[in-house]
């Protein structure tokens, strides 16, 4: 997530009413999750297990509940509730909007694009030339739809990422307030859910086919030319490569990679990272042919048991 313009170290611990360590000039541009941080963000850790690898980021700031030694160059900013005060600076820096109709604020729509009945538009949305919306899609807030993509009828686009943190034994939901990034000539089956981003964007990229009822978590990142047949779920922070093929009812865990041009054969699911070029299957999934020997020699256990038995 961008600020509209760079802060301060000073101005931004004055905003949370916080201390802060380090250059009180150093310039804050955006804040966003570890593992997309660039040069200028805010990065929030609230564990001593991730303190670390938070310093350690491309981030420029660090939110953090303790005094930490931290490189020269860099700011920390002391806070007793860091998740807490970072959901403050996105409230305060990203204005959510209330539904005000059919087309929201700052949505541009291409003169040549298709929209049906029902469509809800939400604000800050780009719809580029040649693209045909159904009836009753809805498009939230924050996303962006490329050249002669089309989407079919009920499928929601940008809704809320599913994230939560416990606290004192209640489920806390983390904004989200990413967008959702849709490249050229993509097509999206009907009643398809994308949640976008909670800091960054979920992204599908140009050539990539969505049949029914296909969903996308947030953060994900979904290559050009994938191929993604009905009633798959894709957790979120999942990377597919270019012209990975799931086909129905397959599952991919949260954070894994899925190689380029590999292929995920129907209801087989993986919490592991997949190498390229090749043909799973099963659930926990493995390389088709292993699988398929595994299944053999399980079907022929009864027969060799008989025989060993007649030996006896």
């Amino acid at each position: 997530m961008r600020f509209p313009k760079g802060h301060s170290l000073k101005e931004i611990a004055e905003l949370l009413s916080i201390e802060f360590r380090g250059n009180p000039d150093l310039n804050l541009t955006g804040l966003n999750e570890i593992h997309v941080v660039e040069e200028g963000d805010i990065v929030f850790s609230d564990h001593p297990k991730y303190y670390q690898k938070a310093i350690d980021s491309n981030a420029s700031c660090v939110l953090l509940d303790q005094e930490v030694e931290f490189p020269e160059g860099k700011g920390i900013l002391l806070s007793s509730q860091p998740f807490d005060d970072f959901i403050r600076l996105i409230r305060h820096f990203k204005n959510f909007h209330h539904d005000i109709g059919h087309i929201g604020e700052d949505t541009k729509v291409h003169s040549s694009a298709i929209i049906y009945g029902g469509v809800h538009l939400g604000n800050n949305v780009h719809i580029d030339e040649g693209v045909v919306l159904h009836p009753n899609v809805v498009i939230y807030d924050d996303v962006i739809i490329g050249k002669d993509t089309i989407v079919h009828a009920n499928t929601v686009i940008g809704s809320h990422a599913f994230y939560y943190q416990k606290k004192e034994g209640k489920y806390q939901q983390f904004p989200s307030c990413g967008r959702v990034v849709i490249g050229s000539g993509v097509e999206i089956g009907a009643s398809c859910t994308i949640d976008k981003g909670v800091t960054s964007d979920t992204k599908i990229g140009d050539g990539t086919k969505l049949d029914n009822q296909v969903h996308v978590g947030h953060d994900t990142v979904i290559g050009k030319n994938c191929l993604v047949a009905a009633q798959v779920g894709i957790a979120g922070c999942v990377v597919m490569e270019d012209e990975v093929t799931l086909w129905g009812q397959v599952g991919l865990a949260s954070g894994i990679t899925m190689g380029k041009g590999s292929v995920m054969y129907a209801q087989a699911g993986t919490s592991k990272s997949v190498e390229a070029g090749k043909v799973y299957f099963g659930s926990p999934a493995g390389e088709f042919r292993e699988k398929f020997r595994e299944l053999n020699a399980i079907k022929a256990l009864p027969e060799a048991l008989r025989k060993l038995a007649q030996k006896d």
